[in-house]
């Protein structure tokens, strides 16, 4: 059985920071110890003080497959999320078709089988018309569903009163919500076209305010409060919205929030340099609500840390502003974009941890992930926070081919990724041959 024994690392795991050495049996974690003496079976690493972390688990991506491959493809984005330390991730149910039946969603789970690079789950998509096959979900197989609570396109929109009460009323597992009021942002829409001909991307966060968020936000928070419901709101954007939100653990919770990496990194004042490519819904914001994100972090009040990793294609980014699609490619960078927030000492690299990799896995019920702990999955990311990492479009991973990072300095470095025991990542790029990959499963 194969061994590796990582000696000398700096293990950043559950509110600590200890030196330790770690032994890795088959596909888990067999044994930690301050001197773990080698054995003729280990393939030893040795992590010369660098930091071992527990895989980040990114509860929100979009690998646009099927149907949408030319943006990116569940082989060529799971590899650029183990090169960027994700471990594990759950994707989205907006590709073509939709994934608004059971039937569509196994095919997803069988497409990764074949071809991810990281462990998975995926959600089916809601719709007003499918709470049958909401109530086919199984907790212990399925992440949970999404609701598109606003701003969305095809069947995927739900804004009915009485479809969305029998969501949040019947659904057996999580639910996730993007929340934007389509009416305001119509509204708004209409009030920036009396004083101007045509909008601009500066105009984003005006068109997707405040307003859009809280009035979709709250409405869901209040229909998880009427029916008791799980409810796990995704990429909060604005300060606004934290009054929603209680601080305290995640696993005392049954309402839980979420903010995204490019939401704690940019602000409005990036739309002149970088256009269209930051153009995401929900809009990036104001450095006031950026730093409320940051506070909201420190204080509980936001729970987890996620990417929201939306490739489009360099051409479909270059159109006018109204034309263009909304999304960017996150996930190789993520966990360097959290590490720069340590390093400029506006969270601590304990908490970083607990964002990104123990309170998704609490909230989800992911089964022996997202701790480094005996007996556990071996999902472990070495990071060398002394080492630098340069961003250009050109060592991007992903099938698009570009990063809204390009040009961006990191100083840290991921150094080595594994999943399930296995080397994925090294320095030298993506391992070659079978991925390790397995399908999520939760406790709940």
């Amino acid at each position: 059985m194969m061994t590796t024994l990582i000696k000398n690392a700096r293990l950043v795991n559950e509110g600590e920071v200890l030196e330790t050495d770690l032994r890795i049996v088959g596909d888990r974690i067999d044994k930690i110890a301050t001197e773990i003496a080698a054995t003729s079976n280990d393939k030893i690493i040795d992590a010369a003080g660098c930091h071992l972390l527990p895989g980040m688990i990114d509860d929100q991506v979009h690998f646009r497959e099927p149907g949408l491959t030319h943006k990116g493809n569940i082989a060529s984005e799971s590899r650029a999320a183990v090169a960027g330390g994700i471990t594990s991730y759950m994707e989205m149910p907006n590709v073509n078709p939709a994934t608004t039946t059971i039937e569509a969603l196994e095919k997803k789970f069988a497409i990764a089988s074949r071809s991810s690079a990281a462990n998975f789950s995926f959600y089916l998509g809601a719709t007003e018309d499918n709470l049958e096959q909401i109530k086919l979900l199984d907790p212990a197989k399925h992440c949970g569903v999404k609701v598109f609570m606003g701003a969305s396109t095809g069947d995927l929109l739900v804004e009915h009163p009485e479809a969305l009460d029998a969501i949040f009323r019947e659904s057996p597992t999580l639910i996730v919500t993007h929340c934007e009021s389509s009416p305001i942002i119509r509204q708004n829409r209409e009030a920036l076209l009396r004083s101007r001909s045509v909008l601009t991307i500066e105009d984003h966060p005006r068109l997707r305010d405040t307003n859009a968020c809280f009035a979709s936000s709250s409405y869901a928070v209040g229909l998880a409060k009427k029916y008791g419901s799980e409810l796990h709101v995704l990429h909060i954007t604005t300060e606004k919205e934290l009054e929603l939100f209680e601080a305290g653990p995640v696993q005392s919770k049954q309402i839980t929030a979420e903010a995204c990496v490019h939401h704690l990194w940019f602000t409005d004042q990036d739309y002149p340099r970088l256009g269209n490519l930051i153009k995401c819904n929900p809009s990036i914001k104001g450095q006031r609500d950026r730093d409320a994100l940051i506070q909201a972090l420190d204080t509980n009040q936001i729970d987890i840390v996620a990417t929201d990793h939306a490739p489009h294609t360099w051409e479909e980014k270059q159109v006018d502003y109204e034309q263009a699609p909304a999304g960017l490619p996150l996930v190789q960078h993520a966990l360097l974009s959290m590490l720069e927030h340590v390093k400029q000492e506006r969270l601590s690299l304990t908490q970083v941890v607990e964002k990104t990799a123990h309170n998704p896995a609490l909230r989800y019920g992911v089964v022996d992930r997202g701790f480094v702990r005996e007996g556990y999955f071996a999902d472990l990311v070495l990071v060398d926070n002394e080492a630098s990492t340069t961003v250009t479009h050109e060592n991007s991973l992903y099938n698009c081919g570009w990063s809204p990072f390009a040009g961006q300095v990191f100083s840290s470095k991921i150094i080595g990724t594994w999943v399930n025991g296995q080397m994925v990542y090294d320095t030298d790029g993506i391992a070659a041959g079978e991925m390790p990959a397995m399908r999520l499963d939760f406790a709940r």
